[in-house]
């Protein structure tokens, strides 16, 4: 099984920022059948690879020159966290069931009978989740309440959990210059470090990049530090000079110096509201989202994607345009609709499907029972068209 340790989104450049985004902690290879998928990352979030080997520069990943965590070819100035700093932060395991892979990264205690704030990064197309308290050791099986993966925050909620220690949430006004140490899984080791820096920038802009089926995706109004948040971390908070938590540490910038970006705690709490509220919003997703139940890959990354079953995509995949299949749930919508490995979806309800990313947004916010119609090319390059009942998904 492959393993993605906690993403840490990477960007580059200046104002907008691409930034590679990782699922939990550290990039780990995953299974060949799984796509490459890139997006900016904090420090906890892992990439789902797909075994290439591409030099991360963390430790168990292809290219791993060491056992310090480290971004790019820089190696993170970070320490253990303090009993102290451990307080109310909780590590986050993950398994991908359906992409045989695995994931780590961090998350945020916010009441004590276990409801667990992190980036939705982290746990996007977890099968199985499990959390364990870093200050006790007690782990938990979880479920996701709700997210939104524009905003990149996602709620859990622990079984069976009660006296938790919870998080202390900030109430001042952060300010440039001021303090702050970023708590987080760095790497995926199972230990929480902490790395010191200072706020650089209340307003700072990145632009994730597509992956696989993962959307790109802009994230404004984030706090920049010039702490060195790594793969891992994504989830973890970043507390201030109080040891109150000002943010959500979610990606962090590639090359010989490190810029970590968190979103602000007043906007991802405000997600946490609306997720409470038990009501769904255009950008925010209570409950379980609707399961179609396929995996995809772009045409034009894996030209001849239907080595997932032997068959023969080149109709398919000569044009660059949809999303391919690699492969189809049993029981599924999708395989109820006729859709098989080799095939290449186009459009849903009548909009364009130009890549795996565009299939993830066409999908994105419907909820189980929601009627789509799915237009695809299969292997034979005959156009079909389906409409299905979506399922509700297994995965976060």
């Amino acid at each position: 099984m492959g393993r993605r340790y906690g993403w840490v989104r990477r960007v580059a450049g200046a104002t907008a920022l691409t930034v590679t985004v990782g699922l939990g902690g550290l990039p780990v290879a995953a299974a060949a059948a799984s796509s490459s998928e890139t997006r900016v990352v904090a420090l906890a979030d892992w990439t789902r690879g797909s075994g290439s080997a591409e030099d991360w520069g963390y430790p168990g990943y292809p290219g791993d020159s060491g056992t310090s965590s480290s971004t790019g070819s820089t190696t993170a100035d970070s320490d253990p966290a303090s009993s102290a700093e451990s307080t109310g932060v909780v590590l986050v395991e993950t398994e991908l069931g359906y992409e045989d892979a695995a994931g780590a990264g961090t998350g945020i205690v916010l009441t004590s009978d276990g409801e667990i704030l992190t980036n939705y990064h982290v746990v996007e197309g977890a099968t199985a989740i499990q959390v364990t308290i870093a200050s006790t050791g007690t782990t938990y099986a979880a479920e996701v309440v709700g997210h939104s993966a524009s905003a990149d925050v996602a709620l859990l909620q622990l079984e069976d959990a009660s006296g938790l220690t919870t998080a202390t949430v900030d109430d001042d006004t952060i300010a440039q210059g001021d303090a702050v140490t970023a708590v987080g899984n760095a790497g995926g080791t199972g230990t929480l470090t902490a790395a010191d820096g200072t706020v650089t920038d209340l307003e700072a802009s990145i632009t994730t990049s597509a992956e696989g089926s993962v959307a790109s995706e802009q994230l404004t109004g984030l706090i920049e530090t010039d702490a060195d948040v790594v793969a891992g971390d994504s989830g973890g908070p970043l507390v201030d000079a109080e040891g109150e938590v000002v943010g959500i540490d979610t990606a962090a910038s590639s090359g010989s110096v490190i810029d970590g970006y968190a979103i602000p705690i007043e906007d991802a709490l405000a997600v946490v509201e609306q997720i409470s509220s038990g009501t769904s919003t255009a950008t925010v997703q209570v409950g379980a989202s609707g399961f179609l139940g396929v995996q995809v890959t772009d045409a034009a990354v894996y030209p001849g994607a239907a080595w997932a079953s032997g068959a023969d995509a080149g109709a398919a995949t000569a044009s660059g345009d949809g999303a391919v299949v690699a492969g189809v749930v049993d029981g599924s919508p999708a395989a109820e609709a006729g859709l098989a490995a080799g095939g290449t979806i186009t459009a849903v309800d009548g909009d364009p499907v130009g890549s795996a990313a565009d299939l993830s947004t066409a999908l994105d916010g419907h909820a189980a029972s929601d009627r789509v119609e799915v237009t695809w090319t299969d292997a034979t390059g005959s156009t079909e068209t389906s409409t299905v009942t979506l399922a509700a998904s297994p995965t976060a």
